[in-house]
């Protein structure tokens, strides 16, 4: 471990397996859900923001612009199945499964694992809400590909006080 990441106050997770961003772009496990973004299948301007609820996996999701999934109907959607799989991938199915609260079998769950135990509860469809805060999370990280490469701080990146000072 890099001396910097010692001394650190927060610890840098590294992602379990590395993931192709086309089709999930964003996937966070924040605010009680497993949330993030879709990049839509057959339309490229269009994304869908979906989200699966902890432990009971009530489950949303919509468009960019607040217009309900066709494929929501009563059971998790292709977006909802692919974040799931993204999710697996960037966190361990370990680590989702028990921010989910899911009763997996003791062996390593996967995605497909995960989603069986979820929809075999048979969850509701939950409350889209939250799609536009997660959707402007996701505007913000991609302002910060924008920026031009450099060593000066950012002063909204400035969560925690500086240990030491320079002189």
């Amino acid at each position: 471990m890099p001396v910097w990441e010692r001394s650190s106050t927060a610890r840098m997770v590294p992602p379990a397996r590395p993931r192709k961003l086309a089709k999930v772009p964003f996937v966070e496990l924040a605010d009680g859900r497993l949330q993030g973004v879709v990049s839509s299948g057959s339309d490229v301007g269009r994304v869908y923001v979906s989200s699966i609820a902890t432990g009971t996996y009530a489950f949303a999701c919509s468009t960019n612009n607040n217009r309900p999934c066709g494929g929501a109907r009563g059971t998790f959607c292709n977006h909802i199945r692919a974040l799931v799989g993204e999710a697996v991938l960037q966190y361990g199915a370990e680590r989702v499964a028990r921010y989910l609260k899911a009763d997996t079998p003791d062996t390593v769950p996967d995605a497909h694992a995960l989603v069986a135990v979820m929809t075999a509860t048979r969850p509701t469809q939950g409350d889209t809400s939250a799609a536009a805060p997660v959707f402007s999370r996701f505007l913000r990280h991609l302002a910060y590909l924008e920026l031009a490469p450099t060593t000066a701080p950012l002063p909204e990146m400035q969560w925690f006080p500086p240990t030491r000072t320079v002189v």
